[in-house]
């Protein structure tokens, strides 16, 4: 059960397996601290740093599925005098779960932009221009039937409109001056390619949500 992978130059495995489960979820999803009845199956450590963050979670994402998780948490590394350690995103852990889906947390109506992995962003939500760090994320709450215009601000950036019709769900997206290929595998890649701006899988996005930083503007 203890193997690894590599992935430009980060190392990902299962450090710890306490049991297993035979579920056939394809999700993997981000567990909130008032989730109950979920289950400990396990750990996951990276080592290294990459700025392929999609390659990583598509790795970590098969090692979770190797014990049959379904919901992951940051699980920090201590200090000597005991204090919790912030995520270094050269070497983190992720604790895994079996969590069942009535017992699922949802913390929906929000609108996620994550910047790209390498550079600043600039970008435009609605009229208001907000500037992204590298490997870092706004938030904004979702309002049902309200159209939201995001932009990229370039010559040749990419311009998108949404309009949600419930705020039951969160919306994810990311800004990236990459070429990224639609997954459509089930293993929590990307979709909904357009131009420089992209849709992302709820289980990836949430991934994110764990290695980046939320800017709080």
């Amino acid at each position: 059960m203890f193997c690894a992978h590599f992935c430009n130059a980060q190392n990902v495995y299962l450090s710890k397996v306490e049991k297993t489960n035979d579920n056939t979820d394809k999700f993997l999803y981000r567990k909130s601290e008032n989730t109950t009845g979920a289950e400990y199956l396990g750990e996951i450590e990276v080592q290294g740093f990459s700025k392929d963050d999609a390659s990583v979670f598509s790795l970590i994402y098969k090692k979770a599925k190797e014990i049959g998780a379904n919901t992951f948490s940051f699980k920090p590394f201590e200090n000597i005098e005991g204090t919790s350690q912030p995520l270094n995103p050269s070497n983190y852990r992720m604790a895994l779960y079996y969590t069942p889906k009535e017992k699922l947390m949802e913390h929906n109506g929000k609108l996620y932009v994550f910047a790209s992995s390498d550079k600043d962003q600039k970008i435009n939500i609605n009229k208001k221009d907000y500037l992204l760090s590298p490997r870092s994320y706004l938030t904004l709450d979702i309002v049902p039937g309200e159209v939201y215009t995001i932009s990229t601000k370039k010559l040749l950036g990419s311009t998108i409109k949404v309009q949600p019709k419930t705020n039951t769900e969160n919306l994810y997206f990311q800004i990236s001056s990459l070429k990224v290929k639609s997954d459509t595998s089930g293993t929590g890649g990307l979709n909904l390619k357009s131009g420089d701006i992209i849709g992302l899988e709820k289980s990836y996005a949430e991934f994110l949500s764990l290695v980046y930083i939320q800017n709080k503007q």
